[in-house]
């Protein structure tokens, strides 16, 4: 995988334990916090174990802590694809 999208990063967030069923994915979440979007630390360490598991790109804690969207995970992830 050369790019990884916010499609990509929606998919993953469908299948992540403790999420909301209200989370309507579909919308323009990209700018939208995690934690309004109602996704709990645990949720979002299991985001990136799903994104290591599945795109190769291992996310340590200290930059999960930085990832406060779901667009800044996206960028996260496309610039350690890119390196």
């Amino acid at each position: 995988m050369t790019t990884f999208t916010l499609d990509d990063m929606r998919r993953i967030m469908g299948g992540c334990a403790g999420v909301p069923d209200t989370v309507d994915l579909a919308d323009d979440i990209g700018e939208v916090s995690f934690v309004e979007l109602g996704y709990d630390s645990l949720a979002v360490l299991e985001m990136a174990a799903r994104i290591q598991q599945q795109i190769g790109v291992r996310i340590p804690d200290d930059a999960v802590d930085e990832m406060k969207t779901p667009q800044a995970a996206v960028d996260y992830v496309n610039r350690r694809l890119a390196a």
